[in-house]
């Protein structure tokens, strides 16, 4: 145990001394934080709104047409196609609208909104939509019927869902645990790629290096490969830890001294409408906040120490051709790739038979499971499925360890062989 300790101890000390560690995990994300703000500020800050100028001479619109966020429509008198040409090639207006005075809308008739550049799929979107709430809004006055009149009847009515416990869902509650079983499901798969990497270059590194040779001389190749996942999975843990103050930090002080950044459409009202929300934060008071993190932490690890034991087992096998190591990492990554797949299913339906089996495989459930628990213990995810599932995964990771083990020992002194799949089975199940 003392020498799977110092190992883990100059794994963990080797990359945290770096400079690069410090730039991974300090610069990094506050530069893609940086250029997250900066991508939102100019898409609300930018100012490049569509106006479309109208000449309605058949009166379908009224002299009105409602604009939106990113459409204004503006009504002239006395100007043709050719003076509104002009204007839009002066960029006076973005687009204008033409209609004579014997248009009369039917099933056979369009509208053309002439532009000088083609618009995009969504300003076009906009625009339709504007229009045609406008000419629904004139049928019906023709009809003798009220926008009023038409909203009562369209009017939709409150449904609930309770289930047969009494218990009734809330919409809030859902919300929220949508978000964070999405989010915490999506950290724990990058998690495990990105250190599940690091662990098979590590060894790669030592192999070509020939410095396991000299290690495995002092100490039984079980502890080397142990004290690496050990050592790597702490620096992984320290990262993460200063990655969530700075995040918390960073969108602290953005919310701070650019409150606008954060809403829609960058109206600070609309962000104190959204704070006020009282389903939002009914929703986050409900959430059973330290079930979730005991969770996320013990599925962290447990999906890292799997996963890190197989990884390590194909960097022990490969040589200096990084080649062989991708398709060796074949049969690890998808499992994980399926996990992602099952954990998207699981946030919306957490009660299905895919998210149940998804939940309690060891494979996946270190994505799956962290998304089934966010919406609630015991209510959506029973005792005994977590329990189950946890158990499931410390056996998991102990029956990959000890394969891993026996892959380890063999391939980090073989040279000069292409491994193959076939070829580590048959290391992992040789006998002493």
């Amino acid at each position: 145990m003392n020498k799977i300790l110092l190992i883990a101890k100059r794994e963990f000390l080797s990359r945290v001394q770096k400079k690069t560690f410090l730039l991974t995990t300090i610069l990094l994300p506050l530069i893609i934080a940086g250029f997250y703000a900066l991508m939102i500020y100019f898409s609300v800050k930018s100012g490049d709104k569509t106006s479309i100028a109208v000449v309605d001479k058949a009166n379908l619109f009224n002299g009105k047409i409602d604009g939106g966020n990113d459409v204004t429509f503006q009504f002239l008198q006395n100007e043709t196609t050719a003076t509104l040409a002009d204007k839009v090639k002066k960029s006076q207006f973005s687009g204008y609208i033409y209609i004579p005075e014997t248009t009369l809308l039917s099933k056979t008739d369009s509208i053309q909104v002439v532009t000088e550049k083609s618009a995009g799929l969504i300003t076009k979107g906009n625009i339709e939509d504007l229009i045609n709430k406008r000419l629904e809004e004139q049928r019906l006055l023709a009809l003798h019927i009220s926008k009023d009149q038409l909203d009562s009847a369209q009017q939709s009515i409150k449904i609930k869902f309770p289930t047969i416990s009494g218990s009734v869902g809330d919409e809030g509650k859902e919300t929220v645990s949508y978000i964070v079983g999405y989010a915490s499901g999506f950290l724990i798969y990058i998690i495990l790629f990105i250190y599940g990497t690091m662990v098979m270059r590590g060894v790669m590194e030592e192999k070509v290096s020939r410095i396991a040779e000299v290690i495995v001389s002092s100490v039984k190749p079980f502890q080397l490969m142990m004290g690496k996942i050990t050592g790597i999975g702490a620096v992984g843990l320290v990262q993460f830890i200063i990655w969530i103050i700075l995040g918390f930090g960073t969108r602290f002080l953005i919310m701070m001294f650019y409150p606008s950044l954060f809403g829609a459409s960058g109206s600070v009202e609309q962000v104190k409408t959204l704070a006020s929300d009282p389903g939002i934060f009914q929703g986050i008071a409900s959430i059973n906040w330290p079930m979730i993190i005991i969770c996320f932490f013990f599925y962290f690890l447990g999906g890292y120490l799997l996963y890190s034991a197989l990884f390590a087992a194909v960097g022990s096998a490969v040589n200096e051709d990084p080649q062989d190591a991708q398709s060796l990492m074949l049969p690890i990554t998808m499992p994980i790739i399926f996990a992602i797949v099952i954990m998207t299913k699981a946030v919306n339906d957490p009660s299905s038979g895919l998210a149940l089996f998804g939940s309690i495989f060891p494979l996946t459930s270190p994505i799956v499971m962290i998304a089934r628990v966010a919406h609630g213990v015991p209510d959506v995810v029973p005792y005994w499925q977590l329990l189950l599932s946890m158990a499931l995964l410390i056996l998991g990771f102990l029956g990959t360890t000890w394969l891993a083990a026996k892959i380890y020992r063999t391939g980090i002194l073989m040279y000069g062989k292409k491994p193959t799949w076939k070829e580590l089975i048959k290391w992992g199940f040789r006998k002493n």
